[in-house]
């Protein structure tokens, strides 16, 4: 549903809230650092945050076993506005070379979660101490299970955006490829869908030295990857981008030996539902034609995942204003082309108008090691920017949204 919007007004931000906490936000993100949890295992996170909130005296609510809400009502009526941060970390072990390195053998904040989670509790504090400015409610979210998908997904079938009705909601990413403290921002499609696949190749197994009595699963699967890459090449409109990767191949027992089964699973991205929907009927086909030629048995399973995130046109446009406002034009990027990567944040811009955007980590005279490297960090000086971005801008949305 589109989002009403207030009468147009000239925004100014003649005193903009600035956090004023921004060595606690440092030391929560560093302890967050050193004990990562990966999707749906953060119970000890979970109980962190909650901590945190219990020493500053704020309510919050949990919902599933380790997502978290907290609202913040002003003191005036309005409507409800979500801000929500990833709590989750990856498999990875880390390499980076920090005094805060992680304290899990391979389990790592690779991807700045534990950056995002410090942004929102800043925001929590700070809202709760300025009601008086918020003509409505914004409900800040501890979303688990980024990286395993369909965790944003599972937190709106709970009701994360109900009671009261949440009418836009806000998230953010550290991004690697800006300069430091600016944002990125970019309307319509900003991240790719993301779904993956499963191919079982089932042949006939044999001796090496009798092929033609056997149907070799390897030699199949081997034109089968050749001829997925055609699809995006010669099935679609080029100027539409899309994405079939085949990451991981699981077959044969001895050099010797034709083997009879193997398994390809792979990702497929997309920015257009209908290119969505059509790599997959495509896909399907290439299976068809291998079976035919090979008289084999070919089998494709799809998990289908987080769809693409949104960016609203009229909330990029006020956030655009207020980032301009916040840190001068010379920090506000227009991001030009959108990511392939995904983020399961993509189900909140599809329930309701939605912005996500880029908060830049990359120092100059530095290596920026990108997301989900095992050397991957961030001077987390950065956060106090992420805090007022989101606080200010809570409250200027607030303002003209109904």
């Amino acid at each position: 549903m589109p989002l009403k919007i207030r009468k147009k007004r000239k925004f100014q931000m003649n005193q903009p809230i600035l956090t004023d906490i921004s060595d606690e936000i440092i030391k929560i993100r560093r302890h967050l650092h050193q004990y990562p949890e990966l999707s749906f295992q953060e119970f000890e996170t979970s109980e962190y945050i909650r901590s945190v909130l219990d020493d500053w005296g704020i309510s919050y609510q949990t919902i599933g076993e380790t997502g978290i809400y907290v609202d913040i009502v002003g003191l005036s009526d309005g409507p409800a506005i979500g801000l929500r941060a990833d709590i989750d970390a990856l498999p990875i072990n880390e390499e980076s070379d920090v005094d805060f390195i992680s304290k899990k053998n391979h389990i790592m904040h690779a991807c700045g979660h534990d950056g995002h989670t410090a942004i929102l509790l800043g925001a929590v504090y700070e809202l709760d101490k300025h009601k008086e400015l918020l003509n409505g409610t914004v409900r800040c979210i501890f979303q688990p299970g980024e990286e395993a998908d369909g965790a944003a997904l599972a937190l709106i079938e709970k009701g994360v955006l109900a009671n009261p009705t949440i009418k836009a909601v806000v998230g953010l990413h550290v991004w690697p490829y800006i300069p430091f403290g600016a944002v990125g921002i970019k309307e319509g499609s900003i991240t790719a869908s993301c779904d993956d696949f499963k191919i079982i190749i089932k042949g006939q197994g044999g001796h090496s030295a009798r092929p033609h009595q056997a149907v070799d699963a390897i030699a199949i699967s081997a034109q089968l990857i050749q001829n997925l890459q055609t699809i995006t090449a010669k099935s679609f409109n080029p100027v539409h981008p899309m994405v079939i990767h085949v990451g991981k191949i699981t077959g044969g027992e001895a050099s010797n030996v034709v083997a009879d089964t193997v398994v390809l699973e792979g990702t497929v991205r997309a920015l257009q539902p209908d290119v969505r929907k059509k790599l997959r009927t495509e896909i399907e086909k290439v299976c068809k034609v291998a079976e035919a030629q090979w008289n084999a048995k070919v089998e494709v399973n799809f998990i289908f995942g987080a769809p693409p995130i949104e960016n609203d046109r009229f909330i990029t446009k006020e956030f655009e204003e207020l980032a301009t406002q916040l840190l001068g034009v010379e920090n506000v990027f227009e991001l030009k082309d959108p990511s392939m990567g995904a983020d399961d944040f993509g189900y909140f811009s599809e329930a309701v108008p939605s912005l996500y955007f880029r908060l830049g980590i990359k120092k100059e005279n530095e290596i920026s090691y990108d997301l989900h490297h095992p050397k991957f960090h961030f001077d987390d000086k950065v956060l106090a920017t992420g805090v007022n971005l989101y606080v200010n801008f809570a409250i200027k949305l607030l303002k003209n949204i109904r």
